[in-house]
């Protein structure tokens, strides 16, 4: 059952990096596809993904009565997880100043 929330989670941040991916290629005019760059933000997408699904899962929460995070709602979570981190960094980094303004 672990190895399952390990697949799903990993999955879930595999598919936002994807979709991540996508929209920033159709967002600009002539972006290229940078093969190496991908793989390496998919893995790491889905390592994010992992691990929030892993934290939910350790934490205990009890969802609408169930007790135990499903495959499913393990890569829901990873999709989330991985969207959620990505926000909170681009909050984090816009209110900090490196220089003068």
């Amino acid at each position: 059952m672990y190895f399952s929330l390990l697949v799903a989670g990993f999955g879930g941040g595999m598919v936002r990096g994807f979709l991540g991916f996508i929209k920033h290629q159709y967002s600009y005019k002539n972006v290229g596809f940078n093969l190496p760059y991908f793989f390496v933000m998919s893995f790491l997408s889905g390592i994010i993904g992992v691990l929030v699904a892993v934290a939910v899962a350790n934490a205990g929460f009890n969802i609408e009565g169930v007790e135990y995070i499903s495959p499913g709602l393990a890569l829901v979570i990873g999709y989330a997880g991985g969207d959620f981190l990505e926000n909170l960094y681009k909050i984090i980094l816009k209110n900090i100043s490196l220089g003068k303004k």
